[in-house]
């Protein structure tokens, strides 16, 4: 089996993977080794199948990952004889901006720059647009994630943790408006944002589209990219368990 490895660190437990397995950018298997960073940078560079893997360091969350690095010699034996499973995460959010395209695994992001930045909200669905809110939003920004992302800065946020991968999630940073709940939009519809005043950076799991001020637009739907998983056989974490990693972390 060909393997690609993308690590938070050089941590000496990859040195059994280097012994066991060839080690290529045309890998059939992507592994991701670190917190959730780790996973969602992999999930940028490799379009296949990604095994996440929490470090041992003690306080790595890694939400997606069911295995860590002290299980090495089991993610071995569990590649090696194909005792694994795949499982769809849930799909990548496109956003298209001047006519060129990005896909952001744990969200899209319009924040502010120095004051409040003001946009108005549209949807489309079957070719028709319709006002999704009828006044101009003000304030530091929005950011919108599909299931994938809906247990990082969307949650810390105040929106959802969503279950269901074909819809996506709306939610306002900072809005002064009576208004101020997430929304949720299923997948044929597309979100359109019009910058009305000020300025604000628009961005892709942290990597910077451009700055965008009056008169600039750009649209977010749920795109047809699916993010799968590994899923280790007698490894699989329910649900409770990440969400009681993360509430652990919090209180370290």
């Amino acid at each position: 089996m060909k393997i690609k490895i993308i690590s938070k660190k050089n941590y000496p437990e990859l040195k059994k993977l280097y012994s066991k397995f060839d080690i290529s950018d045309n890998a059939e298997v992507c592994l991701a080794v670190g917190g959730d960073g780790t996973f969602i940078k992999a999930a940028n560079e490799f379009d296949g199948l990604i095994l996440p893997i929490r470090s041992a360091e003690k306080n790595s969350t890694g939400y997606y990952a069911d295995v860590d690095l002290n299980q090495v010699d089991f993610i071995i034996k569990s590649l090696l004889s194909k005792n694994y499973k795949v499982e769809e995460l849930g799909r990548k959010v496109e956003v298209d901006y001047e006519k060129s395209k990005y896909y952001g695994v744990n969200e899209i992001l319009l924040k502010n720059i120095q004051g409040e930045v003001y946009f108005k909200l549209y949807y489309d669905e079957k070719g028709r647009r319709s006002k999704l809110y009828e006044y101009t939003l003000s304030g530091d920004g929005l950011l919108v994630t599909s299931a994938i992302g809906s247990t990082a800065y969307n949650r810390t946020a105040g929106g959802p943790i969503i279950m269901d991968k074909n819809v996506l999630c709306l939610t306002f940073l900072s809005i002064e408006n009576p208004l101020t709940n997430s929304v949720i939009l299923r997948k044929d519809e597309k979100l359109h944002v019009e910058i009305e005043k000020g300025i604000g950076v628009l961005s892709y799991d942290g990597i910077v589209i451009g700055d965008l001020n009056q008169g600039k637009s750009f649209d977010i739907r749920l795109s047809d990219r699916k993010v799968k998983v590994l899923k280790l056989n007698n490894r699989n974490e329910e649900f409770s368990e990440k969400l009681l990693r993360i509430i652990k972390s919090k209180m370290n």
